[in-house]
């Protein structure tokens, strides 16, 4: 996929938070932007890979979205895209994201957004973009219902190994490591595809996918099946990977039962955070167990769990190992954090599968 140009992530106040979740995708990769520039006033003068992951990136953090600009002008990479990084509860727009997205367009910016507050729908905006000749994408805008799919069945004609990579809450890491997986499959030597399910995924450049969360209830079932269809009609890969949302037993997103009914999959990696003992945004709200999640997970869909990648969220680098270990005792099954130790155990946890194909 070509790039659609240079950009800076909006993220003020939240970058390294679970509201920042769209920034933290984007730093760590995209096949759809190239990223210079991140503004958090909080983090100004610091590499955002370094920040997020100990790695630098090459991305500076700056001050003001002005200063973005300027930094990226520098570089000899001016700016094209301004893109909304902020991911919060509701995915509503703030007072103060309207008016960093207002100063991006008079600075010459086109404007993406996956929040559920569409920018394009704000008179003012979209005036300003008009003048400008400017472009604001509302990226969980839903196609509209005439092109929508119902579930027809057509997912059984699909011959890839299908794999769902499910969680145990939201904001847990799901698509990234959906990511790294892919990735480690095509050194292996596989054809893999990644099926996104929300907006961050179609920012960072997946090929097939849908936004989940902003559909219409009746067809995301459909949906979900046209994507993994259509990754297999037109690209024949080897393995097919479909990110996750929230989790089965999340009381705000109990994604996961739509992907397990209509996206069929063969087998099921999950995505654990050791360290949570609340689901995510819920005080109160005690997290089920991994071995409830796994026991879930399996008698409603039927298939094998047969990996676990672990998200080490308040774990001391030191302890990440024997964590992972403890895991993968308690459970039986191969774990790793991929994001430390890469996905390789995940891949070998797969090859029995793929040769069965």
């Amino acid at each position: 996929m070509a790039l659609d140009g240079n950009a800076i992530v909006y993220c003020e106040g939240f970058f390294g938070t679970t509201n920042g979740k769209t920034a933290h995708g984007l730093v760590r990769r995209t096949r759809r932007y190239d990223v210079l520039a991140l503004v958090d006033s909080r983090h100004a003068g610091k590499d955002a890979g370094t920040v997020l992951d100990g790695k630098e990136s090459g991305i500076r953090i700056t001050a003001t979205l002005a200063d973005a600009v300027d930094t990226c002008k520098a570089m000899g990479k001016p700016a094209k895209y301004f893109v909304n990084g902020i991911t919060p509860d509701g995915g509503a727009v703030s007072p103060e994201t309207r008016k960093a997205v207002a100063k991006a367009l008079d600075l010459g910016l086109n404007v993406d957004s996956g929040a559920h507050d569409f920018l394009s729908d704000d008179p003012a905006l979209a005036k300003l973009a008009a003048s400008k000749g400017l472009a604001i994408r509302d990226v969980r805008k839903t196609p509209p219902r005439s092109e929508l799919h119902f579930f027809s069945g057509k997912i059984e004609e699909v011959k890839s190994l299908k794999v769902a990579m499910l969680g145990t809450d939201s904001a847990s890491g799901k698509r990234t490591t959906a990511w790294i997986l892919v990735e480690a499959l095509e050194k292996a030597g596989f054809k893999a595809e990644m099926i996104g399910t929300g907006q961050t995924a179609w920012m960072q450049g997946a090929r097939y996918g849908i936004i989940l969360d902003s559909l219409i209830n009746d067809f995301v079932s459909g949906e979900i099946e046209h994507a993994v269809w259509s990754a297999w009609k037109e690209s024949k890969p080897d393995i097919i990977v479909i990110e996750g949302q929230g989790s089965l037993l999340n009381p705000a997103y109990p994604g996961g039962f739509e992907i397990l009914a209509a996206g069929r999959p063969d087998v099921i990696l999950m995505q654990d955070t050791p360290a949570r003992k609340e689901y995510d945004g819920f005080p109160g709200y005690k997290m089920h167990d991994l071995k409830t999640q796994i026991k879930a997970v399996e008698f409603i869909s039927q298939k094998p769990v047969i990996g676990i990648a672990v998200n080490h969220e308040d774990i001391p680098a030191k302890d990440i190992p024997k964590t992972v270990a403890r895991i993968s005792k308690s459970v039986a099954l191969p774990a790793c954090d991929p994001l430390t130790q890469g996905a390789d155990i995940l891949v070998d946890a797969l090859r029995p599968y793929l040769k069965k194909r």
